[in-house]
């Protein structure tokens, strides 16, 4: 294989993409797994005990780093196919597009900008002050007590809703995007990988959403007793 076309073609970006997008679908089903956790009416210990496992797993935090670097590779070539492809297009072909496909497919760039705003606040919040404790006093925070606090303000609840409504418009089209990349869209399993995609795009959003919206009001609820 010839690494410098790979890494420098359309061809090349769009297999990175779909490669890349197919590995954060996994972390988002793990991650996902997790959070479900807290739906459990036992205060949180066994989301605290998936977390600390996520946590110092020597494993998992080495596949964290992976993650970052599929994320911001994600992130750039997607952003150097849309300038790409940006800058190709006619005016003829913005009319077609709006006219044979769907608003989400014309705006990847703008739901993934929306998608790692969202991303930033979550490191922000959560990840960042938890992985510096373990680093300068040796000991993880307790995640479950931080999200019942943070989620007791309606704006990060809010901003994270909208984060999850953008992925799921992301994942619908980018699911099935990737699989055609690889060959796989026109084949007889199209059917099947379009209504995995569309599932995935609906469950894995909503599970996410759900988890602030359940701490916002279960917070709003101990108020007025």
């Amino acid at each position: 294989m010839n690494w410098k076309l790979y890494f420098s073609t359309s061809i090349g970006k769009k297999l990175q993409m779909a490669a890349t997008g197919l590995f954060l679908c996994v972390f988002l089903v793990v991650h996902c797994y997790v959070n479900a956790l807290v739906f459990f009416h036992d205060g949180g210990k066994q989301f605290d005990e998936a977390a600390h496992f996520m946590g110092t797993n020597i494993v998992i935090r080495i596949v964290e780093f992976g993650l970052f670097g599929f994320l911001l590779l994600h992130i750039v070539q997607g952003l150097l196919l849309y300038s790409k492809n940006h800058a190709r297009r006619t005016n003829y072909e913005v009319k077609a597009g709006n006219k044979t496909s769907p608003w989400y497919s014309r705006s990847m760039a703008l739901l993934g900008t929306l998608i790692l705003m969202f991303l930033v606040l979550h490191l922000y919040k959560f990840w960042g002050p938890n992985r510096l404790s373990q680093l300068v006093n040796g000991k993880e925070l307790n995640l479950f007590k931080m999200m019942k606090l943070e989620f007791q303000e309606l704006w990060v609840v809010i901003v994270y809703v909208l984060g999850c409504i953008s992925l799921g418009w992301h994942l619908v089209h980018g699911f099935y995007s990737a699989f055609q990349t690889f060959g796989l869209g026109m084949s007889k399993y199209k059917a099947l990988i379009k209504f995995i995609g569309v599932a995935f795009s609906i469950i894995v959003p909503l599970i996410f959403s759900l988890m602030p919206i359940a701490f916002y009001f279960v917070h709003q609820v101990s108020l007025n007793h």
